[in-house]
C-alpha cells in the first residue's frame, strides 16, 4: 500500500537527500514520494533466498545482484521515477551510481497483497521501457508461482512455473533455479 509522504513536489536532488537522511524508504514518481510499508516474513525469506542464489551464481563475473535497499532510477518522458525492486541484476559499472542504478538486466518483485496491482501494472509498464532490461520476474508469496516476462525483440512474452518440483529459468543471467530453493525455509 502506498501513502503520500510529502505534500509538495520534490526535485530529484531533494528526494535523494531526503532518502539519504531518512529512516523510512520512499518511492519517487514525478515529484511525489510514497512511503513504503514493511515486508512480511515470507516476503523477506523469498527475496533473501533469491538474492543469495543469484549473487552466488554471479560471483566472479561482470554482473552483480542488488537488494531492495538499492534504488532503480527511470525516466519516463520528463518524469523521473525511483523504485526499490526486491532484487536487481546489472552488468558492468555503467549506470551504477552510489544510491541507484539505471541499467538493470533483470528485475524481480516479490508480490505482496498490498502492492501486487502496482507490481503487475504500473511497475511492469515502467520497467518495460528500460532498454537494458531482459527479464522482469514476479514471485508470489501466498502460493508457489513465479512468472517471468522476457523481452523478445519488440514484444514481451511471459511464462509461469507453479510447482515446487519445477525449475525457473532466468535466461538473462543463465541461471536455472528450482522453485523449491526460492521458497525454502518458509514457515509452515
Amino acid at each position: 500500500m502506498r501513502t503520500t509522504a510529502h505534500q509538495h513536489p520534490l526535485s530529484v536532488e531533494d528526494y535523494l537527500a531526503y532518502e539519504a537522511d531518512g529512516r523510512l524508504r520512499h518511492e519517487y514518481i514525478a515529484g511525489e514520494i510514497f512511503a513504503m510499508t514493511g515486508a512480511s516474513l515470507e516476503h523477506n525469506i523469498i527475496a533473501g533466498n533469491l538474492f543469495n542464489a543469484i549473487s552466488n551464481h554471479l560471483r566472479g563475473g561482470p554482473c552483480r545482484a542488488f537488494m531492495s535497499d538499492f534504488k532503480l532510477r527511470l525516466k519516463n518522458g520528463m518524469d523521473h521515477i525511483f523504485y526499490y525492486p526486491d532484487v536487481m541484476v546489472a552488468c558492468g559499472r555503467e549506470g551504477i551510481e552510489k544510491y541507484y542504478l539505471t541499467n538493470p538486466k533483470l528485475i524481480v518483485e516479490v508480490l505482496s497483497p498490498t502492492t501486487e496491482a502496482i507490481d503487475r501494472r504500473e511497475k511492469a509498464l515502467h520497467y518495460r521501457q528500460v532498454p537494458t532490461l531482459e527479464e522482469y520476474a514476479l514471485i508470489a508469496q501466498e502460493s508457489h508461482e513465479v512468472t517471468i516476462y522476457r523481452r523478445d525483440h519488440t514484444s514481451w512474452e511471459s511464462s509461469a512455473v507453479s510447482t515446487l518440483a519445477a525449475t525457473v529459468e532466468f535466461r538473462s543471467i543463465d541461471l536455472l533455479l528450482p522453485l523449491s530453493a526460492i521458497y525454502e525455509g518458509l514457515p509452515q
